[in-house]
């Protein structure tokens, strides 16, 4: 599929799944905004993945309301339009829930829920002024599962899916629409991250962690990797009609079937 010079705003994306799509996207003739935390970080991956004509790079902490309006304005000076968004941007954050600190509750919601809220209210507005507009979320398999230890991870991806699923009803009288890719354990640094904490609370081997609690439930003991993620959001990004909108696609080695 082609995106054909579409403008796409992707948080989250020095590293990881979000600079994989940024690979993707451009690979498919589109036009990408990485947009992450550490500005240095955006400008190495853009300057690393293409020229300034494809790639451009804004700092942006998407719970910050003042920080996303202006990296939305950055964009559109640079681009001319926002053709799609997808909202990337996340962090883990693991503890039982009767000790989770309530600072660190509230700062995962904020860049999971928040971020993808006030992207997509900065972002819509220029999708409606063109009568046209996608936006993909990044969700997860815990969007609809549970596991332990993950109590604002897991309402916030719920969360995501019901923010979805608004916009996909109000944004397509404006053609606007809205998915959300649900990948089961990816192998990035965030995962790696939770290996051992996992390990730790729950009084296992960190062999266990991966076998048995990250990859049990799969059909084939495979992790997903960051180019299946990168394949469906660039089918999500390139879809030509409104007939997929309003869905979650999950993307997981069959940890969770509909």
């Amino acid at each position: 599929m082609e995106l054909n010079g579409k403008v796409t705003l992707i948080t989250g994306a020095a590293s990881g799944i979000g600079y994989e799509i940024c690979k993707h996207f451009v690979a498919a003739g589109g036009r990408v905004v990485i947009a992450d935390l550490h500005l240095d970080a955006a400008r190495a991956a853009a300057s690393a993945l293409a020229d300034a004509k494809t790639a451009t790079a804004v700092g942006m902490d998407v719970a910050n309301e003042d920080q996303v309006a202006a990296g939305v304005k950055q964009a559109i000076a640079t681009f001319g339009r926002i053709d799609v968004l997808v909202s990337n941007a996340g962090i883990q954050i693991v503890h039982p829930i009767e000790e989770f600190p309530f600072g660190e509750w509230k700062r995962l919601l904020a860049i999971h829920l928040d971020g993808a809220f006030l992207t997509t209210k900065a972002c819509l507005k220029h999708m409606y002024q063109r009568n046209s507009g996608a936006i993909i979320y990044m969700g997860s398999v815990h969007s609809y599962e549970a596991s332990p230890l993950k109590a604002a991870y897991v309402a916030a991806k719920h969360g995501i899916v019901g923010l979805m699923r608004t916009v996909a009803k109000e944004g397509a009288k404006h053609n606007v629409r809205a998915n959300v890719i649900c990948p089961g354990f990816v192998r990035t640094p965030l995962v790696d991250k939770q290996i051992p904490e996992q390990a730790k609370e729950l009084g296992i081997s960190e062999e266990r962690v991966i076998k048995e609690v990250m990859l049990g439930e799969t059909v084939d003991k495979e992790f997903t990797t960051v180019a299946d993620v990168a394949d469906v959001a660039l089918m999500l990004a390139a879809f030509k009609t409104n007939a997929l909108t309003g869905q979650s696609v999950i993307v997981s080695h069959g940890w969770h079937m509909n």
